[in-house]
């Protein structure tokens, strides 16, 4: 067994934009060649649906594989306290007798295995990306220098395994953005890696508001305009773009970012709101009453916003202004589903400060 690992190669896979499936594949091929197990599970956590999909494998038949994808693992893993973020638990340590494990009783030992030794996976930032389980059918428990080096390197393990890494080949394409965030489906968000941080990216933002609804109502682009600072209509805008994940798993919804400097036709700050409420299909009189103006101020409003636009109708305007993301829509109240899944976060996150367990 080697006795320091390749650093470099091991960093170039972690931080790989390639298909997730091609990263999970490259992990268990350097793993292999560092240390001793003969299969392996890598496998990802779903929060939304409370199961592992796995994400790569060796040495495990798909009858296994289809097991351990199964809610029971999960519940098993659970159960067990190997979904926290601790050192390397081995079989013996377990806090349930294996016979009395399903997965081990049904499925593990049927197929010859004896020992292992797994770990959660978290991204430094604390999020739960997944697991991994190393397997070996002697009866000897894991050595002090494979569990030592398992446990150094399951944050690059994590961080390869990330499926927000993929999103950064989708989010090149959005030139100029200069600030971004990976936006998860349980209401939270994490940093993008490469991109800044920015006050309308806050997990509590109407913006990240407004990304949740789009990407969960499964739109797959938004881009739309939004205040730069305080969420003032005084000062410049922003251009607020909503990426959906495409085929990655439901843990994540998509990216949001935030492109600087961008002119919208020469549009005023309050004309960009009247075309917001355009767009969302609001009278002038209803406009009026949601920017406590006068119906002839927003009716002044409409005109110039069909001159800049050069647009004959309302209607026009407001498809005209979606296609090209120049208006600032509604500030929305918090999603009740999101809401709800935020303040469960936001008190887990209190409780691990605390030292509290989950």
């Amino acid at each position: 067994m080697p006795e320091d690992p390749p650093v470099a190669e091991m960093l170039e896979v972690a931080a790989s934009t390639a298909p997730l499936p091609e990263r999970a594949r490259d992990l268990l091929q350097w793993l292999t060649g560092w240390l001793s197990f003969e299969a392996a599970w890598l496998a990802l956590a779903d929060p939304r649906s409370n199961v592992y999909a796995t994400a790569g494998s060796a040495g495990l038949d798909q009858s296994v594989l289809d097991y351990l994808d199964g809610p029971a693992m999960a519940q098993e893993i659970e159960l067990t306290g190997l979904n926290r973020d601790r050192p390397p638990v081995s079989v013996t340590e377990l806090p349930v007798a294996v016979d009395e494990l399903p997965a081990w009783a049904e499925c593990l030992t049927p197929a010859g295995f004896r020992e292992g030794l797994a770990v959660a996976l978290f991204e430094p930032g604390g999020q739960h990306v997944g697991f991994l389980g190393l397997l070996s059918s002697g009866n000897e428990p894991p050595s002090t220098v494979t569990r030592t080096r398992l446990a150094r390197v399951s944050p690059w393990i994590a961080r390869g395994l990330s499926p927000t890494r993929s999103l950064l080949a989708t989010v090149r394409i959005v030139r100029g953005a200069t600030a971004g965030v990976v936006l998860l489906r349980d209401g939270g968000v994490q940093p993008l890696p490469g991109l800044e941080d920015h006050a309308v990216l806050a997990a509590d933002s109407p913006v990240v508001d407004l990304a949740w609804v789009t990407l969960v109502a499964g739109q797959v682009y938004r881009s739309f305009m939004w205040p730069a600072a305080d969420g003032s209509h005084s000062g410049g805008h922003v251009r607020i773009s909503v990426l959906a994940a495409g085929e990655l798993p439901t843990l994540v919804l998509g990216a949001v970012l935030v492109t600087p400097d961008v002119d919208c036709r020469a549009l005023t700050p309050r004309e960009l709101q009247v075309l917001g409420l355009l767009v969302d299909g609001r009278s002038n009189q209803q406009i009026a009453k949601r920017l406590a103006v006068a119906p002839r101020t927003v009716a002044a409003h409409v005109e110039h916003v069909l001159t800049k636009l050069e647009a004959p109708s309302r209607t026009l305007a407001a498809i005209r202004a979606e296609r090209e993301g120049c208006y600032v829509p509604p500030t929305p109240d918090p999603p009740p589903d999101r809401r709800h899944r935020r303040g469960d976060q936001e008190s887990l996150h209190g409780r691990r400060l605390n030292g509290e367990r989950d």
